[in-house]
């Protein structure tokens, strides 16, 4: 290429040396980023997280040294051909941009970055990669020349009379002489200020910034600020109305306007997959927080310590920080965060924004506009909700304050009201730092994704941790004074010193109804399954929107963070002018209550019922991989069954073995519409570090064929308890070993080993119902085969065995 410019009669000396720089540097650049990458896959031996951090950090600038090559490639090609002439661009979105791009650079040196520029579009000829990159020269050599603590201002004018516009970078730094303001100009000229600057240049910063702008018809000038140092002047003829008019009308595919209301989960994923289908799209992200596409379900973690430095739930897996730079370096996508979204003009299709911190409001004008709104945590208005150490872990600002409320040793009572997810998967990290832990939940059991004997099984096993669990309790008040001492139940006073609300979240739909969206019966936005609101040129996903379970086809409503980016690249791909769809959810929740995995996909039991499904459930407790091993841990499944049709509808695992895996494939099978005879039957890899020989899965799925067929009959838990509560006349009959009868045993039951039961017959009385169990049942399911074969009829096994007993055992 740099021979083609040879050849251009006129063509810039300074932009000819440029691109044959820009070739030059664009292999070697590239080779340092593919070997960076083969270092980052541990090839060469592992490495440590700063060693990572390290890597990554190196490859993004590699990214951004590959980007500034090809942005001068472009910008020699295009002046070459004299696009710029033909070209239009809104120099007022570029300027805007660069307070973004240049936020982390200015604390980086100590400096104030202020940037002035007009709110509407304000255009002129040229391309935005040409305009891009003499902007960055001129505030790039802004902050080399001006020492920490300084200022340095982007101001942009414009004079509609003159029909120019003016920009002007300006600076508190070391300045230019008098006599050198031309010569600055001039390859390779350094100032004998910037010489002794300990920040490097070579001088050819200002001499490419003035061959483009001349090239574009512009002139730039160097003179004194007012701030004390340097000011260069840029100004540019701006378009003429019949080119912006032609702009607005022509194909508008390649510079659509995407404005994403949200970034955190759904929003920053939206962003990122329509860079990739449109890398020429205008995309602008509106956060109101301060902090961007942060991973919400690892605060847990960060709150024990496991995530030192919140920043870590920002980043690439290869560390790099996902902030507003990172956005628009990597992705091209500009980020206004601490701003809000206010109001949505459908007609004028545009959004109402305004910046928390200036309260200055403007306008965004959009093609296709996406609410990734999210969801808020519930604050019931109980007496002294308001008063200190009060929080909802909904957010990093919650977590450091959970944070500085455990440091010290400051807070020694914990309460947590709800026993939801929230609140489990932070129990542990309290617990850990000392805390005496309470769970208050109002309802009738913890874990309300669980039937009550799995969740019972929880929080035996959170009991069995030190921590106390409270369920039919109704929180009355707080008291304290300014911070709260005591939480007030309608069954006493509880001591707290620092309390977490994990009640629940509620999809924030209130921009979209104000803009006269539709809103789902569960109360998030209604969307179709390509993500479309009522209005097709809205978007919403994530926690603001309602979904729609697979099996029953009916509205439901399940933030998570996994459906929000599916969500995410499916609205992209649509308002890209692709085709997909999101399915619908099936609940496929998972937690970590100390070393118990506890999950769930599909239906719970009672949820069938409720919906008309006449049920077989299978309960199967067994160690998670060959039970010689070590490392095999148990794992207790309950399969909810269709009993007509054998279609398998939902599956709980809770333990402390591999319940994820297991969760997994029954997901995929009930989206699949599987029979418990087709998953008996899937072909699941077998190796004694990774499961048993039959998958846990697949035992529970042939437990429940056998009910199915009546070679097995069940009895719950929760009726032998009953049975046991109110004295009824029947056999519970324990078939384990003496050994483990010695070490936990069940009030009222008749032990009598499996192995010698054939020749004890006849000391279990005819005519008595009988309830046979062992370990995990499958010794009361050969024992009820055997008694059934000797002429006993009412014979049924306890569901489970002891290990998924959820009531008092005797030791």
């Amino acid at each position: 290429m740099a021979e083609e410019i040879d050849n251009k009669p006129g063509q810039s000396e300074i932009l000819q040396f440029a691109s044959l720089i820009a070739h030059q540097l664009k292999s070697p650049i590239s080779t340092i980023s593919t070997l960076l990458d083969v270092l980052a896959t541990e090839v060469a031996g592992p490495l440590t997280p700063k060693q990572k951090d390290l890597i990554a950090r190196a490859n993004l600038r590699c990214d951004e040294g590959v980007a500034t090559v090809r942005r001068m490639l472009a910008i020699v090609s295009a002046l070459g051909r004299q696009e710029h002439i033909d070209g239009v661009v809104d120099v007022a979105g570029i300027v805007r941009s660069t307070r973004t791009r240049y936020e982390e650079k200015a604390i980086e040196y100590g400096l104030t970055f202020v940037v002035q520029a007009e709110d509407e579009p304000v255009y002129v000829h040229g391309t935005e990669p040409a305009l891009t990159e003499a902007l960055d020269a001129l505030i790039d050599n802004a902050f080399k020349y001006t020492p920490s603590h300084g200022q340095v201002r982007l101001t942009l004018t414009a004079e509609p009379a003159n029909r120019l516009i003016h920009l002007c970078v300006a600076d508190s730094g070391v300045g230019i002489p008098e006599g050198m303001r031309e010569k600055v100009f001039e390859p390779f000229h350094r100032t004998a200020s910037a010489r002794s600057s300990t920040r490097g240049g070579v001088g050819l910063g200002l001499s490419f910034v003035k061959a483009v702008v001349e090239a574009l018809g512009g002139t730039v000038q160097a003179g004194k600020a007012d701030l004390g140092g340097a000011r260069l002047d840029i100004q540019l003829p701006m378009a003429d109305p019949s080119e912006i008019d032609s702009l607005t009308d022509s194909d508008r595919s390649s510079a659509m306007k995407v404005v994403i209301v949200g970034g955190v989960a759904a929003g920053p994923k939206v962003a990122a997959k329509v860079i990739r289908l449109m890398p020429h799209a205008s995309v602008t992200v509106v956060e109101k927080g301060q902090f961007l596409s942060y991973a919400g379900c690892g605060l847990p973690y960060y709150i024990s310590g496991q995530v030192k430095n919140h920043a870590e739930l920002m980043s690439t897996p290869m560390g790099a920080l996902r902030d507003a730079v990172f956005f628009q370096k990597v992705k091209n996508v500009r980020i206004l965060s601490r701003t809000e979204a206010i109001k949505i003009d459908r007609a004028a299709r545009s959004v109402r924004v305004k910046e928390l911190g200036s309260r200055k409001e403007f306008d965004l004008e959009y093609d296709k506009l996406v609410l990734a709104t999210g969801a808020s945590p519930i604050r019931p208005s109980i007496p002294g909700h308001d008063l200190d150490n009060i929080f909802c872990l909904h957010g990093v600002q919650d977590a450091e304050g959970i944070k500085a409320g455990l440091s010290g040793d400051r807070a020694r009572d914990v309460v947590i009201v709800g026993g939801g997810l929230i609140g489990m998967e932070t129990t542990e990290a309290l617990a850990r730092s000392g805390c005496r832990v309470t769970i208050v939940e109002m309802q009738p059991q913890t874990l309300g994704i669980l039937d009550a004997e799995m969740a019972r099984l929880v929080e035996l096993h959170l009991e069995s941790n030190g921590v106390k669990v409270l369920t039919n309790t109704k929180v009355c008040a707080f008291e304290g004074d300014g911070k709260v001492h005591r939480v007030v139940t309608d069954r006493g006073t509880l001591a707290a010193d620092l309390v977490i609300m994990g009640i629940g979240v509620r999809p924030n739909t209130a921009l979209a109804r104000a803009a006269g969206l539709e809103i789902g019966e569960t109360g998030g936005i209604k969307v179709s399954e390509q993500m479309r609101t009522s209005d097709p040129d809205i978007y919403a996903a994530g926690d603001c929107v309602e979904c729609t379970d697979i099996l029953t086809g009916r509205p439901a409503y399940v933030p998570l963070g996994s459906t929000a980016n599916k969500q995410g690249r499916v609205a992209a791909v649509n308002l890209c002018g692709g085709e997909d769809a999101f399915p619908g959810i099936l609940g496929s929740t998972i937690c970590k209550v100390f070393d118990y995995c506890v999950a769930r996909t599909g239906l719970t039991e009672r949820a069938a019922k409720e919906l008309g499904y006449t049920v077989t459930v299978a309960l199967a407790p067994a160690p998670d991989r060959a039970n010689y091993l070590s490392t095999a841990r148990l794992l207790l499944l309950k399969l909810v069954v269709d009993r007509d049709t054998r279609r398998l509808l939902g599956v709980q695992a809770v333990g402390p073995g591999a319940g994820d895996k297991r969760i997994d494939v029954a997901a995929t099978a009930i989206a699949a519409g599987m029979t418990v005879d087709q998953v008996a039957g899937l072909d699941l890899s077998y190796a004694p570090p990774y499961s048993p020989a039959m998958d846990n899965l697949i035992t529970a799925a042939n437990v429940a064929r056998n009910k199915l067929d009546g070679h097995m009959v069940g009895v719950s838990a929760e009726e032998v308890h009953r049975m046991l509560r109110d004295k009824k006349d029947f056999v519970f009959l324990d078939v384990r070993t003496p050994g483990e009868h010695d070490q936990v045993r069940l009030p009222g039951a008749t032990l009598i080993p499996l192995a010698t039961l054939r020749g004890r017959i006849e000391e279990i009385p005819k005519g008595k119902p009988i309830v046979t169990f062992g370990q995990i049942s499958l010794r009361g399911y050969e024992a009820a085969l055997i008694l059934r074969a000797s002429g006993f009829e009412d014979i049924r096994v306890l569901d489970g065995g002891i290990a998924m007993w959820p009531y008092e055992k005797l030791q």
